[in-house]
């Protein structure tokens, strides 16, 4: 018998082309389509961002936000995701560097999970606008469990320490 589904907010980044599926926008949107064919609901999606990228990658980054509902714990769900990047011909790397998919668990509706593979929430979305910005459109409400602090609430502080020189394309 399967668990009662949780709630996962999912950050998704491209920054290289697929033979099959072409620019990283694209990139995204068919990750999204592979989450759900993987057995993951999808219930809402963010407009995808391009962002600079940060680190020794070159290329700008196509991000977006999925909140999915599964029955998997967090241990599972993440095995499903990196399963999705492998299909993907996601390879580890330079950290940073470029990829054609990366799928992190932002939040889950459980709060808190610690393992040595896996930290919910992810331990440095707080302060990336490519992560905030796109969840801020689909889950403004969600209260981050270790600040206690709403997305929206996230993005605006984000917004306001911001440099000038690092500008990003904003839904």
């Amino acid at each position: 018998m399967a668990g009662r589904p949780d709630l996962y907010a999912v950050a998704l980044g491209s920054n290289r082309r697929h033979g099959r599926h072409g620019a990283p926008e694209r990139v995204v949107a068919a990750a999204i389509a592979a989450m759900a064919d993987a057995g993951l609901t999808i219930l809402a999606v963010s407009p995808t961002l391009t962002t600079p990228p940060i680190g020794p990658s070159i290329r700008r980054f196509a991000n977006a936000a999925a909140l999915i509902e599964t029955a998997l714990p967090p241990a599972a769900l993440l095995a499903r995701l990196k399963t999705i990047e492998r299909d993907f011909g996601r390879r580890r790397g330079q950290r940073w560097g470029a990829r054609v998919i990366d799928l992190d668990i932002i939040l889950w509706s459980g709060g808190l999970w610690a393992s040595p593979t896996l930290s919910i929430p992810h331990r440095a979305f707080c302060t990336r606008d490519f992560v905030l910005f796109p969840l801020e459109r689909i889950a403004p409400d969600w209260i981050d469990p270790l600040g206690n602090r709403s997305i929206r609430q996230l993005a605006a502080r984000l917004r306001r320490r911001r440099p000038v020189d690092r500008p990003a394309t904003r839904p």
